[in-house]
This record gives structure tokens, C-alpha cells and sequence, in this order.
């Protein structure tokens, strides 16, 4: 099957979702000096203020398979723009710290949702040759919107626009939010969603718009997955979906036992506590940004050959080293100079691994019936433990620069092995396939 038009058209614009994912999370970093000074806030206040949004993202996780399931994923990301764009607008104009915690909630509402939905959507009309680049694209489009934010803050810092300027950077999201609502008005429902609702007629056109070639087959074979007289009676909590429960969920953890999120909220923090200024530390950060950006293209073009599997283990190594040496530059508090050369490589070896594979991963191990609570469960779970990290990372690395990066290295080291004795390969096959590969009748 070739990539069609509305295939692609469909893919970007539900990846769109990641790039405010992306943007919304990093932004933060260009602003918590001036909030902190702003509200006088103690490193825990600052902890709290970062982690606002990600207990945000983890009830839209857990919330957002309901609306999937309902209202169909298409008009759940809808729901979602709306939520970026009313967080994006309110942290811009808030009145004072609570406002700001209360906006940022609603952000991190969106930001879970789509966590959930976009890669979910973009898998269930994806073909299986190609459904680890294009599910790929929405984290394509994550660690885009993190270089964006990084960028975004370098050139909002130039404009001297003093007391306001974090106002500024946290409003700026509000333009792709608004075009990410629009431009969803212009894709088709999933075709795995239509079947669960036994809108058969409706779905069989989406997979012909979508450009299945042998659409009566995939449709046939759909159908018999999701076994929709019996599907009311399943739960994901049923014996047979414990491995792919343990699949999605340790993914999501050791996604965020790696450290990276609290390094990208706090990037500027990190350089600041090593000695570098407020303007080398906002270009040090477009550089971690672009090597994001970068890496992550690379493991997009060889993920459905290389394997999910194969970049996991790699990464797992490279994360490990890295984060190991930062600890050792805190620990001493020499040779300052190589932290960003480490950072870059850290970042270049995650990107590379689990940032491609992680929302890949999660779509691809649930039966058509409990994929929608399977993945959210699995994004719940990447977003409580960022919410935790996020939120003591500032109080502790001011205790000790080392500690967190040790911690985070010695995760890292036991996903090696957790990921090589356990994780099945899910590249080539297809969704209705793979669960008769995980054991699933």
C-alpha cells in the first residue's frame, strides 16, 4: 500500500497535537527565573508550578480513552485544540499564581488527551509497513515543537519585554493551537473506531479514502478482531491483556526514570547551577533542541527496519553513559565545559530510542477493543512519573547536582535488561496480528 493524500494529510494534522505537546511542555524552561521572581517562589513552589500542567496531562491520560471511545478520536483532538488554546491564552493574561496553576491544569488536560488520541488515531489508519514512521511523526512532531519552544524563548528574551516577557512565552502557543483546531475539520474518522461502533458502511469508506488497497480484507480482518457481539463484556483488566498492560506501562515509566522530561523543563536551571548566563543557556537549549529534532528523524527513517526492540537497547546504553558523566561533572564540580557536549549526546541517544518508540510502542501492543483505555493507561503512566520527577527534581538538585543524574543513569541501565529479556519486536505486523503474537485470543 502507497501513501496517499488523505493518509498523510490525516497524519500530519493529528501529529499536530505532538507539536503542542512538545511546545506546551518545553516553554516552561524560557520562563521559571522570571516566575520565580515574579511570585517569589521557593524551589518547591517552582516544583509546583512545572508540575501543574503534568497532573494536568495525567487525568487527560487516564480520562482521555472515554472520549475516544464516544465521541470517536478525531473529535476528541478537537476537544483537545480547544483545551491548548484556553490554556495557552489564560497563562498569558493570568492575574496571579493560583490563575496561572489553573490554566496550566488545562493545558496539561490537552497534552495527556493527545498524548493518548493523536498516536492512537494515527495507528489505527496507518498500514503495518509503514505505522512506525507515520505513528512516528507525532513524536516528529513532540521534539519539533520542543525545539520551537526553545527557539520561541530565545527570541522572545531579545525582544526586551521586561516584566512581561513570561507572559510572552506562555501565550505564544496559542497560534498552532488555533490552527491545529481548524485543520481538523478536514481529516476522516478511524475506520477501527467506526467497526467498534458497528458503523461498518462508514468505515469501509474510510479505509478507501485512506487508500487501503484490499480494503474488504482489512475490513474483514478488523471486524473479526474486535468481535463486536462480545466486545460490551471485555475489560482491559482481564488476565489475557496483563502482558501488554506491563508492555505499555513500563514503557511510559522508564521513558520518564531517564530523566529526560525534567532536564528539558529545567535545561536553563541546569546550565544557570553550572555557571553558564541567561543568553548562553537559551542558545545552549535551541542546540539540545535541534539535536531533538534531528536524531529523532533519523530513528523515524529506520524504525520499521531496524525494530522497536533494537533502538530501545541502543538508547538504553548511550542514556546511561551520558547521564552517568553529567553526575560525575555535579559531583566534582570540574570540567563544566563538557556538560553541554554530554547533554547533546544524552538527548541525540534518548531521541534516537525511546523518544521515537514510546508512542509507537504503546499503540501498537492492545487488541482494536481496549486500545483506547490499553493506551491511556500506558500514557497515565509516562505522565505520573513525569509529574513526580518534575516536581521534586528542582529541591533535590539543589541538595545535590549529582544525585537525580545517578538515579536517572541507574534506570536506565536496568531498561536494558528489562527490554531485552522481555519486550517483544512489533515492527511489520499488523494490529489484528499482533495480538495473536502477545498471546491474546
Amino acid at each position: 500500500m502507497a501513501l496517499n493524500p488523505v493518509l498523510v494529510r490525516s497524519t500530519m494534522v493529528a501529529a499536530l497535537g505532538g507539536l503542542l505537546f512538545g511546545f506546551d511542555t518545553a516553554v516552561i524552561s524560557g520562563a521559571t527565573h522570571a516566575l520565580t521572581e515574579a511570585y517569589s517562589l521557593s524551589p518547591s513552589l517552582l516544583g509546583v508550578t512545572v508540575s501543574s500542567a503534568l497532573w494536568g496531562t495525567v487525568a487527560g491520560s487516564l480520562l482521555a480513552g472515554i472520549p475516544a471511545d464516544r465521541i470517536g478520536r478525531r473529535d476528541s483532538l478537537r476537544f483537545m485544540a480547544v483545551l491548548y488554546l484556553v490554556s495557552s491564552l489564560g497563562c498569558a493574561f493570568a492575574w496571579n499564581w493560583p490563575a496561572l496553576l489553573v490554566f496550566r491544569v488545562i493545558g496539561g488536560l490537552g497534552i495527556g488527551g493527545s498524548s493518548v488520541i493523536g498516536p492512537m488515531y494515527i495507528a489505527e489508519i496507518a498500514p503495518a509497513k509503514w505505522r512506525g514512521r507515520l505513528v512516528g511523526f507525532f513524536q516528529f512532531n513532540v521534539v519539533f515543537g520542543i525545539l520551537l519552544a526553545y527557539f520561541s524563548n530565545y527570541l522572545v528574551g531579545l525582544g526586551c519585554f521586561g516584566a512581561n516577557e513570561w507572559r510572552w512565552k506562555l501565550g505564544i502557543p496559542a497560534v498552532p493551537a488555533a490552527l491545529f483546531l481548524i485543520m481538523l475539520f478536514g481529516i476522516p474518522r478511524s475506520p477501527r473506531w467506526l467497526v467498534k461502533k458497528q458503523r461498518v458502511p462508514e468505515a469501509r469508506e474510510s479505509l478507501q479514502l485512506i487508500g487501503e488497497e484490499d480494503y474488504e480484507k482489512e475490513l474483514h480482518d478488523i471486524i473479526e478482531s474486535i468481535d463486536a457481539d462480545h466486545a460490551q463484556g471485555d475489560s482491559l483488566f482481564d488476565r489475557k491483556y496483563l502482558f501488554p498492560i506491563f508492555l505499555a506501562v513500563s514503557i511510559g515509566m522508564f521513558n520518564q526514570l531517564a530523566g529526560i522530561n525534567a532536564i528539558l523543563y529545567y535545561l536553563n536551571d541546569i546550565f544557570a547551577q553550572a555557571g553558564f548566563n541567561k543568553v548562553s543557556s537559551d542558545l545552549q537549549a535551541v542546540a539540545i533542541g535541534g539535536t531533538n529534532l534531528l536524531f529523532t528523524m533519523l530513528a523515524m527513517s529506520i524504525i520499521d527496519y531496524v525494530g522497536r526492540k533494537t533502538l530501545l537497547l541502543i538508547g538504553a546504553v548511550g542514556t546511561a553513559l551520558c547521564l552517568g558523566g553529567v553526575a560525575w561533572i555535579f559531583h566534582v564540580h570540574q570540567h563544566q565545559g563538557y556538560l553541554l557536549w554530554l547533554l547533546v549526546v544524552y538527548i541525540a541517544f534518548f531521541a534516537f530510542s525511546q523518544g521515537a518508540v514510546i508512542w509507537v510502542y504503546i499503540s501498537e501492543v492492545f487488541p482494536n477493543r481496549v486500545r483506547a483505555g490499553g493506551q491511556s493507561l500506558g500514557s497515565s503512566a509516562h505522565w505520573i512519573m513525569n509529574a513526580i520527577i518534575a516536581g521534586v527534581f528542582p529541591a533535590l538538585a539543589a541538595k545535590s547536582g549529582s544525585i537525580p543524574f545517578a538515579f536517572f543513569a541507574a534506570m536506565t541501565a536496568i531498561q536494558f535488561f528489562v527490554v531485552l529479556f522481555v519486550y517483544p519486536e512489533t515492527k511489520g505486523i499488523t494490529l489484528e496480528a499482533m495480538q495473536k503474537k502477545l498471546g491474546i485470543s
